[in-house]
């Protein structure tokens, strides 16, 4: 015979809030997107008039035939994957290893060392001594500039120290007496074991590199070398200073403005650099969330 658990009105009432809450922090987050979705595929013209919400009352492809008219946009996502691909993959191999070298207790000066790449976050050069440093190191005008000033991230090194920090010693102490060195620790146990905070760093860095647009913009004056991120930065500056904003109804039809309008060219150009790395996250959501709790817990 079953036994039947009574709940108690209280606990019944939180149970509610909760999911209230949770329901309200997804639409929060969600609906912004799908009206920035909206406004991509609306006419600019008549998005001027207000009044679109999650739905494009004139559909238009205009707006991304606008972001897409300029041939060096097509340039400039091979070069934003590439970076993202080869910065994203480099970055993981050095972070891990530096990872494991750390993790290892009889490393002298091991406490030392830490504390010299904690030091790192604490304290920059500042731009224009960066801006230096590159030169210096011709990076400048150079693809590398975007993979090898970030190759480790110690915010991320430390995650995945501590990650290794939890495998067990004994894993490490049998494979020694089976004859494996340091090298076959690293390859054979370690990452196996560490897809999870491998996963999450992994993501990190990609939306970093698959983001950023800054390096493309002080460091490169080469635009063949841009990154999607910063031709969509110059082309929404370009659109804006040279486009008249449409602010009512009335200036809509005493001129005959464009379809497309500085806003509608900016919520296509959010929609064409958001939507591919998002579909990056389905195929690591399992890792993800284990990985994250491992590396705030342990560190």
């Amino acid at each position: 015979m079953k036994k039947i658990i009574k709940t108690n009105p209280m606990d019944l009432a939180m149970q509610i809030l909760i999911y209230i809450i949770i329901i309200a922090l997804c639409l929060i987050i969600l609906l912004p997107c799908l009206n920035v979705l909206a406004l991509s595929f609306n006419d600019g013209k008549d998005a001027a008039r207000g009044g679109i919400w999650f739905w494009p009352r004139e559909f238009t492809l205009n707006n991304f035939k606008e972001v897409f008219k300029d041939g060096s946009i097509m340039n400039a996502y091979s070069i934003t994957l590439a970076r993202t691909g080869i910065g994203t993959f480099l970055s993981l191999m050095v972070t891990t290893m530096a990872g494991f070298v750390l993790k290892q207790y009889d490393l002298p000066g091991r406490k030392s060392i830490t504390i010299l790449i904690t030091f790192t976050m604490l304290f920059g050069g500042g731009m224009i001594p960066t801006y230096i440093q590159y030169k210096n190191l011709h990076l400048l005008n150079s693809f590398w500039v975007y993979v090898i000033p970030s190759l480790v991230s110690v915010t991320y090194l430390i995650m995945v120290r501590s990650f290794f920090e939890g495998i067990p010693d004994s894993l490490e102490e049998s494979a020694k007496l089976d004859g494996c060195g340091y090298f076959q620790i690293y390859t054979k146990i370690m990452l196996p074991l560490s897809k999870p905070v491998i996963a999450v760093v992994g993501l990190y860095t990609a939306v970093n590199h698959w983001n950023d647009w800054f390096a493309g913009a002080f460091y490169m004056s080469n635009t063949k070398l841009w990154p999607v991120q910063t031709v969509l930065q110059q082309m929404l500056t370009k659109a804006m200073s040279s486009q008249r904003e449409v602010t009512s109804v009335a200036q809509a039809l005493a001129h005959n403005t464009a379809s497309v309008t500085s806003d509608s060219l900016k919520m296509a150009a959010v929609v064409v650099t958001t939507v591919p790395i998002l579909c990056v996250y389905p195929f690591i959501q399992k890792y993800f969330a284990q990985g994250a709790m491992i590396g705030a817990v342990k560190g």
